[in-house]
């Protein structure tokens, strides 16, 4: 018995209605999305908002956005105050904490790093805050490998791996604070070499990286392997998070705005955005 398509069994109006049928639902799609553009825009906004700010937020007349919000209205997504002006209502906090308590760090991560690694062909890796200090957790390599001995479960020095500094910067003084003092004290006793550094200049490095929002390091702690690193926040605004690209000196990019340092800036950021970090405005 052969196979028969839809076309052969259904008359070709009934193939024609259900191909309007199919063309209604994604215009229905279509029109949800549109009114998605005004949570987005509430979202964005402290601040309870009039219509015709929310509207323009969300490149739409008043009278485009009005019908959307009256809906928002009755759902539960969207309350209106005394003077008229709307904000997010408890329906979308409800949906908003579900979706939270969902949310794995590094799973949401794990997916972006692989197109990093691309991008830049640099080597990416993902590192958490463990017992012992920030430790790497996931770890994607270019097409060509960096050749160290780094994998999972290595733990950064925070006084001398851009790792390590940007958890310095990001975490709270009380939580690394001892860390910080055993490993320049670990160094201390060296002679010579790239991590023979003062409690001084960690302390400035960790300044800049606060800064620049970003760390980096030059030779640190392996001459001839260059290193960016980002963080992560979640809606809290804590740092839950690193994204660290490393690779060779001959390939990789130093400035801080070069083609390293803007795509991993935009990586984490992304991350950030999809476990409710929102920026300051």
């Amino acid at each position: 018995m052969s196979v028969e398509t839809l076309a052969d069994i259904l008359p070709t109006s009934q193939v024609t209605l259900k191909a309007g049928m199919e063309e209604k639902e994604r215009r229905g799609i279509q029109s949800f999305e549109i009114g998605t553009q005004l949570l987005v825009a509430l979202a964005r906004h402290v601040a309870p908002m009039p219509l015709k700010d929310i509207a323009k937020a969300a490149g739409m007349s008043a009278g485009k956005a009005h019908p959307y919000l009256v809906t928002f209205l009755k759902v539960g997504f969207v309350t209106q105050d005394a003077s008229g002006c709307y904000e997010l209502g408890p329906l979308a906090l409800q949906l908003g904490l579900s979706r939270l308590q969902r949310l794995d760090p590094v799973k949401e991560a794990s997916p972006l790093i692989e197109g990093l690694a691309a991008e830049t062909e640099q080597s990416i890796a993902i590192a958490v805050w463990g017992n012992l200090g920030p430790t790497i957790v996931r770890l994607e390599e270019p097409i060509h490998p960096l050749h160290v001995n780094l994998r999972t479960g290595t733990v950064m020095s925070l006084a001398h791996t851009a790792t390590g500094r940007l958890f310095a910067a990001f975490l709270p003084p009380k939580v690394v604070e001892r860390l910080i003092v055993e490993d320049v004290a670990r160094q201390s006793g060296r002679i010579g070499g790239p991590l023979q550094l003062t409690r001084a200049e960690v302390d400035e490095a960790v300044a800049e990286t606060r800064r620049r929002g970003i760390s980096r390091t030059i030779g640190q702690p392996i001459p001839g392997i260059n290193a960016f690193s980002a963080p992560v926040f979640d809606s809290a605004g804590n740092m839950v998070l690193g994204i660290t690209a490393m690779g060779p000196e001959a390939t990789f990019d130093n400035d801080w705005n070069g083609k390293v340092a803007t795509p991993l800036r935009a990586c984490a950021l992304e991350v950030s955005r999809r476990l409710g970090f929102v920026e300051a405005a």
